[in-house]
């Protein structure tokens, strides 16, 4: 990790970039998968499939058999361990359930608000090296809570044309409706425009690497909603010195391991800090199956040493990190002034990967600096609020002369006259 000593503010922008290409680098791609997946269907998910996972399939949705094999081929233990985070998240996600929003603005007209799930949902998990099946519990269980009545999944296939069974267990565990071999840029212009298989869906959920992370972004123009742009993982820990080095050395690590482009940040106000942890990091990362990716992150990541507190939480709200750790004795101080970030994590024994499975909260979060300005995936994200409006005689005759002024005001007769037009047959009665 590099190491960084009191960087000016004019500096804060540059020492903490993201290590990302550009959407121009990677855009061309994406729209040539796109406009083919568009106009070829199957056929074009095949090719690309062939392609970028090196597999050739005849059928592009799972079958029932899979699924129902997929119970077999995992342990109990795993099995259980999924059903304990499944009812976490579920009880947190479950509290978010809001009543209908009801007032009378005036004497004869009521106007109230209530929530409609979205009906078709797509949601993308990756695959390839690190199957993360935990996602499926983070965007099935909240779409099952909100009544979605079509939950889509594409999921990248395995080296021999199968997908990991614990995310066909996860799937079918959370009320998945329909699964489907496809990942990657495919996946996302599959459920964009659908195909003779795979449905089009109005809304499409989960992380992905950055090619992922732009065709998302792209189906928008198409008329889809996404969650948000969520890119590579990333994770920034303040610590000073009631730190566990070695817990904040693992946390750090745990992120890293995600892929080559994830980052990793500590911050902290102590010298002696930062060498600990440095220590601590080399001696875990040579014991990790996925050093030679986690070991490509850390060479993109940064320590940070700051004068102060204040400066730090300054600094952190800049970055506005997707999972942002404090481990301090003034931990109330960032905990009430953080701003900007995904989830945050309090303490010495609240390692994020707690927030990743089985503490409750979600783990798809908005990264690249997004979390200024998105939040991460909750009940709301498969919901939508429409309002309704019920006004009597009186309620016209209240409101009505303020409606006509204001649309005379701006020129808008027609507006003008639905009111006009309501009162005179009022004065007649």
């Amino acid at each position: 990790m590099k190491r960084i000593t009191n960087p000016p503010i004019t500096l804060w922008d540059e020492v903490l970039q993201r290590p990302t290409q550009t959407i121009d680098d990677i855009e061309a791609t994406v729209n040539e998968v796109f406009s083919e997946v568009q106009k070829k269907g199957n056929y074009a998910l095949a090719k690309y499939t062939n392609l970028f996972d090196g597999v050739t399939l005849e059928n592009l949705e799972v079958s029932k058999e899979e699924i129902d094999n997929a119970s077999n081929l995992i342990t109990s233990e795993l099995k259980e361990a999924i059903q304990l985070a499944k009812a976490n998240i579920t009880k947190f996600h479950k509290a978010q359930e809001t009543k209908p929003v009801l007032v009378n603005t005036q004497e004869g007209v009521k106007c109230w608000q209530e929530k409609r799930p979205i009906e078709k949902v797509g949601l993308y998990i990756p695959g390839g090296s690190a199957p993360l099946f935990s996602t499926i519990l983070m965007l099935a269980i909240p779409a099952s809570l909100a009544g979605c009545k079509e939950i889509v999944l594409c999921t990248p296939p395995q080296e021999d044309g199968s997908i990991n069974p614990a995310i066909l267990y996860t799937a079918q565990l959370c009320g998945v409706t329909k699964l489907y071999k496809v990942g990657g840029i495919q996946a996302i212009a599959a459920m964009t425009f659908g195909t003779e298989t795979i449905p089009k869906v109005y809304k499409i959920f989960g992380p992905g690497n950055q090619f992922v992370t732009v065709a998302k972004q792209l189906s928008t123009r198409y008329n889809v909603a996404i969650d948000m742009p969520a890119g590579p993982s990333e994770l920034l820990v303040f610590a000073d010195e009631t730190a566990n080095p070695a817990f904040v050395s693992s946390d750090l690590l745990s992120q890293a391991e995600h892929g080559a482009d994830s980052q990793v940040v500590l911050v902290s106000t102590k010298a002696s800090v930062l060498d600990a942890v440095a220590i601590e990091i080399e001696a875990q990362l040579a014991l990790l199956p996925r050093k030679e990716v986690a070991s490509k992150a850390i060479s993109n990541s940064k320590m940070i040493l700051v004068e102060s507190s204040e400066i730090a939480l300054n600094l952190i709200n800049n970055y506005a990190p997707e999972h942002f750790i404090v481990v301090a004795k003034d931990e109330s101080f960032f905990v009430e002034n953080i701003i900007n970030a995904g989830s945050v994590f309090i303490g010495n024994y609240t390692p994020e990967s707690a927030g990743d499975y089985a503490s409750g909260t979600n783990h798809t979060l908005p990264t690249n600096g997004y979390a200024k300005q998105y939040s991460g995936v909750n009940l709301d994200s498969f919901l939508k609020s429409i309002t309704f409006q019920k006004i009597t005689k009186k309620g016209i005759q209240n409101i009505g002369n303020a409606i006509e002024l204001m649309a005379d005001a701006e020129g808008l007769q027609a507006h003008k006259n639905a009111v006009s037009l309501r009162l005179k047959e009022l004065i007649k009665e």
